[in-house]
C-alpha cells in the first residue's frame, strides 16, 4: 500500500525521457530501442562489432595491427544516443536509479569475461576528484556486477596516483599520454592480484587509454589476466575482421 501511494506522489518514469511508465527504474520501450547493444560477432580482443561471423573467435584489423595490452575488452553497447545521455546522467548529474539495469547489462555482455574471473576492480578516480563528485561511478557499477555474478570485488586494489586532466575532446594520443603512469596497484592488496584474473570495471571506453593505463598497472603486480568491462564504448562505423 505504501508503494503504490509512493508512485502516486512520485510516479514511476523512463530513466531516459522522463515519459510516465509502470514501474521504477527501467526505460519506456521507445528509448530501449534506442540502446544500440553490441552483439556478436565481436572482435575477440577489442570487443567491437565485425561485419560477419566467421565461425570461430575473429580479431579485427584495429587489435592485429596494435594488439592491446589487456587480453579482452567488451561493452554492453555503443556509446552513442541514448546510452551517451544515460552514462552522463549517471556520471555527473547524480541519476543513480538505472543502476541496477546498468548492472544487468554489464553481466549479459561480460558473461564470458566473468565466468572464471577472480576479482573485479573498478577504474579509480583521484583522491579530489572523489571527493568533488562524491562517488566513483565504476566502483557503483563494480559492486552491482559483484552482486550479480558473485566475483568478489574490491575498489581500493588500483589507485589512481595523479591527477589526470580531462579525456574529453583529447586525441587517441594525447589521452594515452594523459593517463600514462596514472594507476598503481595499492602494495597492501597487491596479493589480491598476483595470479589472478582481474576483470576492470569501467563506464565508458572510448580509444582505450585508460584501459590500457589500468591493465598495465595490473599486470605489473602480477595479475595472470586482465579484462576490461564497460558499459559503453566508442566505436567506429565499421570494423573489419581479418
Amino acid at each position: 500500500m505504501l508503494g503504490r501511494l509512493a508512485d502516486v506522489l512520485l510516479p514511476p518514469v523512463c530513466i531516459a525521457c522522463r515519459t510516465r511508465i509502470w514501474s521504477h527504474g527501467p526505460l519506456c520501450g521507445a528509448c530501449f530501442a534506442k540502446i544500440d547493444f553490441i552483439a556478436p560477432p565481436i572482435c575477440a580482443r577489442l570487443g567491437v562489432p565485425l561485419p560477419y561471423d566467421a565461425g570461430e573467435p575473429s580479431l579485427s584489423a584495429a587489435a592485429i595491427a596494435k594488439p592491446p595490452v589487456y587480453d579482452r575488452a567488451w561493452a554492453a553497447a555503443r556509446y552513442s544516443l541514448t546510452m551517451r545521455d544515460l552514462v552522463q546522467s549517471f556520471k555527473y548529474r547524480d541519476r543513480h536509479e538505472g543502476l541496477p539495469l546498468f548492472a544487468r547489462w554489464l553481466v549479459k555482455a561480460g558473461a564470458e569475461l566473468l565466468a572464471d574471473a577472480d576479482l573485479i576492480v573498478p577504474v579509480p578516480l583521484y583522491s579530489s576528484r572523489l571527493w568533488w563528485r562524491r562517488f566513483n561511478q565504476s566502483a557503483m557499477l563494480a559492486y552491482g556486477v559483484a552482486r550479480l555474478s558473485d566475483v568478489g570485488v574490491d575498489c581500493f586494489v588500483l589507485r589512481r596516483v595523479r591527477r589526470t586532466a580531462s579525456q574529453v575532446g583529447l586525441t587517441a594520443d594525447q589521452r594515452r599520454r594523459n593517463v600514462a603512469g596514472a594507476f598503481k596497484v595499492n602494495p597492501a592488496r597487491a596479493a589480491r592480484v598476483k595470479g589472478k584474473r582481474v576483470v576492470v570495471i569501467d563506464d565508458v571506453i572510448t580509444t582505450g587509454a585508460t584501459a590500457e593505463a589500468s591493465a598495465r598497472a595490473l599486470q605489473r603486480a602480477g595479475a595472470a589476466r586482465v579484462d576490461v568491462l564497460a558499459l559503453a564504448r566508442a566505436v567506429e562505423p565499421t570494423s573489419f575482421v581479418l
